[in-house]
């Protein structure tokens, strides 16, 4: 009796490493049957749940490289109509056409700067026109010159690198050259902002 009991245990043990061997079989014929870029997809997708739950998969299943979405729809920061870009590309030039390029885009940088601020108006041409107690802000508006500059190619560069976002401004509000400016205007300058910087021959405030 207890040699047809232990029979039975071992026919039955043999019956199940058989059922297991051939559901493995099954399993790894299934896989070994798909296609190579499936396989792959489903390691890709395995691995990305098990880093990260948000993210962008930078390569594709055939190894190419994905481009981020955001380089391909790269816009500008500042979007400007055809007067305010003429304006920028104006003012930019007159106050800073003898400067390097860096010097134009600060003065860019304080333009779009005043725009965005809550002090002074909402546009460019606005912001360029603008008119304190009957004070043009800046010179070349009141001397006229801001009508006659041609606007050389290095201008037309800073002012697109600052439309694009490129700012070294430290949120400058204000700049003036001191050897040029009024004595008067000069000391309030000093005496009612904070001087950040020099650069060329203006000096830039907030």
């Amino acid at each position: 009796m207890y040699k047809k009991a232990l029979s039975g245990l071992l026919v039955l043990q043999l019956i199940f490493m058989f059922g297991s061997f051939c559901v493995k079989g099954i399993s790894e014929n299934r896989q070994a049957a798909l296609p190579v870029c499936e396989v792959k997809l489903d390691e890709r997708v395995l691995a990305v749940q098990n880093t990260s739950t948000i993210g962008i998969i930078e390569t594709a299943v055939s190894g190419q490289r994905v481009v981020d979405v955001q380089l391909v729809e790269r816009t500008n920061k500042h979007i400007l109509g055809e007067e305010d870009l003429e304006m920028l590309l104006r003012i930019v030039e007159a106050e800073a056409g003898n400067q390097d390029e860096e010097g134009k885009l600060l003065v860019a940088n304080v333009v779009l700067n005043r725009v965005e601020s809550e002090k002074f108006p909402d546009t460019v041409t606005e912001v360029v026109l603008q008119k304190e107690n009957g004070v043009c802000q800046f010179s070349p508006v009141s001397n006229q010159t801001l009508w006659t500059v041609e606007i050389s190619e290095e201008t037309e560069d800073a002012v697109e690198r600052a439309l694009m976002g490129e700012d070294i401004s430290d949120g400058a509000l204000y700049f003036a050259a001191r050897q040029y400016a009024d004595s008067e205007k000069m000391k309030w300058f000093d005496t009612h902002l904070t001087f950040l910087f020099k650069h060329g021959g203006h000096e830039f405030f907030k």
